[in-house]
């Protein structure tokens, strides 16, 4: 049956997560299934070649991991089972998306408190990043087999969102089995319209969704539009879309779809330099060269050798301020994620960026605080 939804232009991206639900996974018997599977990783494959980035949120672990299992002991439904069921399904499900792609796939499991600890943030943003640039494709999942609170939420779609703005992605894709988001429950009231787009999600939008699931999966319509939600406050625009329509699916390489699409609150960029300039720092600060302050004006990441001083303790991953010396006083001129903890910098301050594997035995890269992770005075208002 032909969609509901007008045909639409996606909006201009160069990364995007795609996250896709159990329901598109799962074959009728619990079994993994390629039906839907094999044209969403086409449309990967269209975008990989058209030099576009996509990564992969991938539900479908429990319900492989069901089919693992008797019958007698699926109807168990405990927790601790579920989390079993996790394991098992997790190679199954990473497989399937192998079997369909021809450049490497990459398994990433994390929970919300991985993304919500500064210092492992940096670390899954620094792995995702780079796989991305070694050409392979994440498949990022829950740790569902220890993220119990997590679990019980069923909430891919909001992992998905976090990702998203972890990896600076333009766009968020989820592919569902409804067509968008309706007025009403299409099934249970005649008069339900499509609403294809959404300026800002409201009250009124969250009333229309329902709490229902599918038989595979956890999450509904509801927790569809809190990663939209969330997705707009990081500035990055959410398409909702049948991965199960084949047609819908097939145009979404020339760029079009047929859904639902939730617009951006602002930029991205803007999104992402206001957090780092209000959120909560470290209290510690980096004391920089005259030369770094320029750079750093010019919109450059700052490196070692431009550091003179550093003042309090900081783990990787902190907020620390970024202080210019000058006659007179001394200006916080930057705040930013440092790559490295206080007593690394103390070691690196002054030195070159090709001395920091020689000087630490290991290296995170070449800057203390790259330039995505850092905003100067001059970037957003106060």
């Amino acid at each position: 049956m032909d969609s509901a939804f007008a045909r639409q232009a996606l909006p201009s991206w160069r990364r995007a997560v795609l996250k896709v639900g159990s329901s598109l996974l799962a074959a009728d018997d619990g079994e993994l299934s390629d039906r839907h599977a094999r044209g969403l990783a086409g449309f990967v494959a269209a975008a990989r070649a058209q030099g576009r980035e996509v990564i992969l949120v991938s539900s479908g672990a429990v319900a492989a991991g069901r089919a693992r299992v008797s019958a007698e002991t699926r109807r168990a439904g405990s927790l601790v089972l579920r989390q079993a069921l996790a394991a098992l399904g997790q190679t199954r499900m990473v497989g399937l998306w192998q079997s369909l792609l021809d450049v490497p796939v990459a398994q990433v499991l994390l929970t919300h408190d991985d993304l919500r600890n500064r210092r492992r943030y940096l670390n899954a943003r620094n792995t995702l990043l780079e796989l991305l640039r070694l050409g392979a494709i994440p498949v990022v999942n829950e740790n569902d087999t220890v993220a119990v609170e997590e679990l019980k939420l069923g909430d891919n779609d909001n992992l998905a969102a976090t990702v998203a703005a972890l990896v600076d992605a333009e766009c968020l894709l989820i592919a569902s089995d409804v067509d968008g988001l309706y007025s009403a429950h299409p099934t249970h009231d005649t008069n339900a319209r499509p609403i294809e787009s959404v300026a800002a999600i409201t009250d009124e939008i969250i009333a229309t969704a329902g709490a229902a699931a599918s038989a595979f999966g956890t999450g509904g319509m509801r927790t569809k539009l809190q990663a939209a939600a969330q997705a707009a406050n990081a500035g990055i625009t959410t398409i909702l879309f049948n991965g199960a329509a084949a047609p819908v699916v097939a145009e979404l390489a020339q760029g079009y779809f047929k859904g639902t699409r939730f617009s951006a609150s602002g930029t991205r960029l803007a999104a992402r330099k206001h957090w780092l300039r209000h959120a909560p720092g470290s209290g510690a600060r980096l004391r920089v060269d005259a030369g770094a302050a320029r750079a750093l004006a010019g919109g450059a990441s700052l490196l070692p050798g431009g550091i003179v001083g550093i003042d309090g303790e900081f783990a990787r991953g902190d907020i620390v301020d970024v202080v210019a010396e000058q006659a007179d006083r001394a200006r916080v001129i930057a705040r930013g994620l440092c790559q490295y903890a206080a007593g690394e910098v103390r070691r690196l301050a002054g030195r070159q960026s090709r001395d920091i594997e020689t000087l630490l035995g290991f290296s995170y890269g070449d800057s203390v605080i790259r330039r995505d992770d850092l905003v100067t005075l001059s970037e957003t208002p106060a």
